[in-house]
């Protein structure tokens, strides 16, 4: 497998015209994550079969890194929940059963068998969709020599339509067991483990990019002298070290961001203050309007209002008890608040306890500037 997909020319004609659009977009501009393009490549090589996920909170760039992957691999299969629409089981195992067939059946099938597969697929209800696609799994894993791998990459699994299949099975269906040389490549939100929606048995592995924070700043500085590079002006270091600090290696962040820097800004202007732009950008309002609309969901109570203004109002983590202290209310239902925004928040240990902040100080400004909160 090639670990650096960096200099493959973006190809995207082998996946569904619905994606097509978004990884042409995710891919632009991409730089760096060499390291998780190697642990990728390591797991791979090291297991025979398995699951990998990617974690990271908001904007951190990992649908950027699955688009930058999949463009240099092909023949991997491609699911993106994320997109509109497209976060139902149902969507889901059409796509991928779709993709399975034409890419690795179809080729050298008879035409009658790969007609009856897409007939059956077509007839599937969806809770029949998971035992057709272990069998579309199995039967091209029987067929790939030892030098072949089957890669299946879904990003925002979390993005599932909740009522879209049964609670008690896997997240889209996912198999439980794989067959040999088959591998499921996932992104995701930062998660409670017990609330994964996964049961597996096979070989996993995580990469919790948080954990990466010199080579995240790394990146996060390359991608600000590329963009910038036709900006003279702006790609002082200084600059480019203080416009990395503000946006918390935040992928999401810059790329709006920097548009609006590009075309409105001078250098010396005090990034700390104003984010060198007086408004944020519409994009990236819309996307912290999408995080208040999933915070909230059908609603909020009383303490959960209470336990957001705490987060909107501090800018260092607070631990469970100080945040039941300060508005108080038993630390139980706290916590059962936080774990609700989990993939909102950073976690990080502070004097020996774990604390809580919103994962992003741009989004924690907007949130105190909003009326949602009154």
């Amino acid at each position: 497998m090639n670990s650096s997909p960096l200099s493959t020319p973006i190809y995207t004609a082998a996946y569904p015209k619905e994606f097509q659009q978004l990884l042409r977009e995710k891919t632009e501009n991409f730089v760096g994550r060499k390291f998780v393009f190697s642990a990728i490549s390591d797991f791979l090589d090291s297991h025979s079969r398995g699951y990998f996920t990617i974690v990271g909170t908001p904007g951190c760039g990992k649908s950027s890194i699955l688009a930058q992957y999949v463009t240099a691999h092909p023949r991997s299969i491609y699911y993106n929940a994320g997109v509109e629409g497209k976060n139902r089981a149902e969507d889901f195992l059409a796509s991928v059963c779709t993709q399975l067939i034409d890419k690795y059946l179809a080729a050298n099938g008879e035409t009658s068998e790969i007609v009856k597969l897409k007939s059956q697929l077509q007839n599937l209800e969806s809770d029949d969709g998971s035992w057709f696609l272990s069998l579309l799994l199995q039967q091209i894993s029987d067929k790939l020599n030892d030098r072949q791998k089957l890669i299946i990459v879904i990003d925002s699994v979390d993005a599932i339509a909740p009522a879209s299949q049964p609670p008690s099975t896997n997240l889209f269906y996912l198999p439980r067991y794989l067959g040999d040389r088959t591998y499921f490549i996932l992104a995701r939100r930062p998660f409670l483990r017990e609330k994964s929606g996964l049961l597996i048995e096979t070989p996993s592995q995580t990469l919790d990019l948080r954990d990466y924070p010199a080579q995240n700043r790394e990146d996060v500085l390359n991608y600000i002298q590329q963009y910038l590079s036709t900006a003279p002006d702006l790609t002082q270091p200084k600059f480019c070290q203080q416009l990395a600090t503000v946006s918390e290696n935040n992928f999401m962040y810059l790329s709006q961001m920097l548009p609006a820097i590009n075309e409105n800004s001078h250098p010396d202007a005090n990034l700390g203050e104003s984010s060198l732009v007086c408004e944020l950008p519409p994009g990236l309002a819309a996307y912290y309007q999408n995080h208040w609309l999933r915070m909230r969901g059908d609603g909020l109570s009383e303490v959960d209002l209470s336990v957001l203004n705490v987060l909107v109002q501090s800018t260092t983590g607070l631990s469970v008890s100080a945040i039941a202290n300060i508005i108080d209310q038993d630390e139980y239902d706290v916590e059962k608040a936080l774990d609700n925004w989990i993939e909102f928040l950073n976690k990080q240990e502070i004097g020996g306890e774990i604390c809580y902040s919103l994962y992003h100080n741009s989004f924690r400004e907007w949130l105190e500037k909003q009326s949602l909160l009154e």
